[in-house]
């Protein structure tokens, strides 16, 4: 995984490109009707109910964009929230809160209903040793922000991106002529580049989970799109040999069948590419 310095400067990604898209050269619909001294203040109202997310991601975003502007916060993330609950206070200038509206907004809505559906899978897997996982099925630019989400909805996160785990699926293995040779030259690359990285690789078969684990060095094996019966087999040929992983077309009613076949991780695109924002709104007090 990445290290808490550079999950941060994602974040500080996110927010410069999100004022840079959304203000550009300046919000003018406020610089022409709100004089440059106002003062305000605003409440960030919850029109729905879930999990909330981003409170902390929304702080960063007004100190970006005005440092004097004051958040008192009443509900923090990740807890459960319902129609007509005041998450936060935000006062200063009138301008500045304004600017940071629809930043704050569109960020939170969508972390919240990510943390929101992160945590229905979570609870659907309590009383098991699996956990959710994420994977890299995320909006562009604004990965950073989905899987903290995650990971306030009970979720734990996959690799961040291409480069902070080998990952062999389908096409790797057979662009490279086959699992064991992928692995192979995975390994030799790693050596002679002097990377540590952990290595996972995606089974499509019994087959081809006998395969992998005929190769040494392998952190965890992905049962991609197995049926019930196959995954329980599947771990148990790998036994503690390396972690499991089940993947592929895994939803709210399957979900715990497959927990209940003894994989270790659920990984699901869903959590990230599947969700309806949560209702939220700013206004002025």
């Amino acid at each position: 995984m990445i290290s808490e310095a550079q999950f941060q400067k994602e974040l500080e990604l996110i927010i410069s490109n999100g004022i840079r898209e959304d203000i550009g050269p300046g919000d003018y619909s406020s610089l022409a009707c709100i004089p440059f001294e106002a003062k305000g203040k605003a409440k960030l109202l919850v029109k729905d109910e879930g999990i909330i997310a981003g409170v902390e991601f929304a702080k960063m975003i007004f100190k970006s964009v005005d440092e004097n502007l004051v958040v008192e916060t009443f509900i923090n993330d990740g807890s459960k929230v319902k129609y007509g609950d005041v998450v936060f206070h935000v006062s200063g200038s009138s301008q500045s809160i304004l600017k940071a509206e629809r930043l704050v907004l569109n960020s939170m809505q969508r972390m919240s209903a990510i943390a929101t559906k992160t945590n229905n899978f979570a609870q659907l897997l309590e009383g098991t040793k699996t956990k959710i996982l994420d994977t890299r099925k995320t909006t562009p630019g604004f990965r950073a922000c989905e899987k903290w989400a995650v990971k306030i909805g009970g979720g734990e996160n996959h690799r961040f991106a291409l480069y902070d785990m080998i990952m062999l699926k389908d096409n790797h293995n057979d662009f490279a002529g086959g699992i064991s040779k992928a692995i192979e030259k995975t390994k030799a690359f790693l050596t002679e580049n002097n990377l540590d990285l952990k290595i996972i690789v995606e089974a499509r078969s019994l087959d081809e989970i006998k395969e992998i684990l005929q190769n040494e060095g392998i952190f965890r094996i992905l049962i991609d799109n197995f049926n019930f019966e196959d995954t329980k087999t599947a771990v148990a040929l790998i036994g503690d040999k390396c972690q499991t992983e089940s993947s592929g077309n895994i939803n709210e009613k399957t979900i715990r069948q497959y927990a209940e076949c003894g994989v270790d991780y659920i990984s699901s695109g869903a959590l990230t590419h599947s969700v309806y924002n949560m209702d939220l709104s700013l206004k002025a007090l």
